[in-house]
């Protein structure tokens, strides 16, 4: 050992450096952004978790599903803080891969500066897919900023590609993942995005419109609808559901087949459509007891092409048969 040249080794070991240093950098700067986004993501998490734990702690609550029947503003602050830790998932990742490849084109003696100058040419023939990119981003961000759409939430959206409802599954940078009630999982680009009616902000109000015959006792039905949806509010598995007390409006509409009487009752958002179920069967099973029968509303529809065939058909002369004596 003692005869072993140190200095012999150690200058190999700096000519061996010298030679692969940019490899070692560039391993580095791979090395540095792994690390770098999974510290970002891990403080995103970290953030993301505090706020739904406190949300869920000061709601007394262990289940996100749970929020539900809490304020409406504990379940809109869950909902935007999850809609808000994606995207900062995404544009972190985005910003880390894109200073990542400039340090590494660096590294291999790529003149960025000249890179970008040369690609003019390329950067003007892509500027309007780049421009539907930014587009996209745009639009996503302000989104979420301004709280149009979150995670969760039940949204139709109507894009240039048409209409889209269902379930927010995930909002990115660029696109907007809607899960429908087939289970169908759209991508939409939030560029394209026109109009966003959400059914998860505030309040909803469930609707029912039900048919009584022409000859029944107005008042009688009404005060039956009315009781009913009331005693449904007080039970308490739809207390805490119920905004304000039920309501009814009067008749809607007069025909010869019935009379259409209108009942309404605000609810949380996002338990309108359960709610409706359930009061309907209520509704159905308390017009049974008193007898009065729902008639059959008749409607015939046409259009397209039948409906022109039919009109077509009407106009048509007919024409008699060869030994009729017209």
């Amino acid at each position: 050992m003692g005869d072993f040249d140190w200095a012999t080794f150690w200058a190999g070991i700096g000519s061996f450096l010298t030679t692969y240093e940019a490899p070692f950098r560039i391993i580095g700067v791979i090395i540095g952004a792994v690390i770098l986004r999974w510290v970002l993501i891990a403080i995103i998490h970290r953030v993301v978790d505090r706020v739904v734990s406190g949300v869920k702690k000061a709601q007394n609550v262990d289940d996100t599903v749970e929020l539900s029947a809490s304020p409406l503003h504990a379940v809109r602050v869950v909902q935007r803080t999850r809609t808000m830790g994606t995207v900062l998932n995404n544009l972190v990742t985005w910003a880390i891969v894109a200073v990542a490849i400039v340090l590494v084109l660096g590294e291999l003696d790529f003149s960025v500066t000249a890179l970008i100058a040369s690609a003019g040419i390329l950067g003007a023939a892509l500027g309007f897919g780049a421009q539907n990119v930014v587009k996209d981003m745009l639009n996503g961000l302000f989104m979420v900023f301004e709280d149009q759409l979150g995670v969760g939430d039940i949204v139709e959206l109507q894009s240039t590609q048409g209409p889209v409802s269902g379930v927010v599954e995930i909002v990115g940078v660029r696109v907007t993942q809607i899960r429908d009630v087939n289970g169908v999982l759209w991508y939409v680009r939030n560029g394209e995005i026109i109009n966003v009616g959400n059914k998860s902000q505030g309040w909803a109000r469930v609707i029912i419109d039900l048919p009584a015959p022409y000859t029944s006792n107005v008042d009688e039905v009404q005060e039956v609808m009315l009781a009913t949806a009331n005693a449904m509010a007080a039970e308490p598995e739809y207390k805490r559901k119920v905004l304000e007390p039920p309501e009814i409006w009067g008749i809607e509409s007069i025909s010869a087949e019935a009379l259409v009487i209108r009942l309404v009752m605000k609810v949380r958002s996002g338990d309108q459509f359960d709610m409706a179920r359930a009061l309907r069967l209520r509704l159905k099973l308390a017009l049974d007891e008193l007898g009065v029968a729902v008639p059959s509303l008749n409607r015939i529809v046409m259009d397209g092409i039948d409906a022109r065939e039919h009109e077509r058909g009407s106009r048509r002369p007919v024409t008699p048969p060869e030994d009729s004596d017209l």
